[in-house]
């Protein structure tokens, strides 16, 4: 078994079996790494090895159409295709800050 800590979730540790796929294992132990692959918006999986990045299996071609050579060379991935052999350390981009929460609107005096 190997070791996934999910940094952003409070470093959530879980165990995997070997070559397990790091949204599977997300999924499956409530690790948090976002996604909305299911609604046709690809490439919400991404997230960044922190460490034991060279755990993880070779850049997909789908990787690429979503991610620059810089994002590699940082560490990031999407966790729909990365499979990891060996203990992993995973942070991601929190919701809230991905996306700025909307206001209500302030209610004024009815138009006359």
């Amino acid at each position: 078994m190997i070791n996934v800590t999910f940094i952003t979730n409070n470093g959530k540790l879980v165990s995997a079996p070997e070559n397990s796929n790091l949204l599977r294992v997300s999924l499956r132990d409530k690790g948090g790494i976002p996604y909305k692959c299911g609604a046709g918006l690809c490439g919400t999986c991404k997230c960044r090895i922190e460490q034991g990045l060279e755990h993880t299996d070779a850049v997909k071609d789908k990787e690429r159409k979503h991610l620059s050579d810089d994002d590699f060379a940082n560490g990031y991935r999407m966790a729909c295709q990365t499979f990891i052999s060996g203990d992993v350390s995973v942070s991601w981009q929190p919701k809230s800050a991905s996306k700025p929460a909307l206001e209500a609107p302030v209610a004024g005096p009815a138009p006359k």
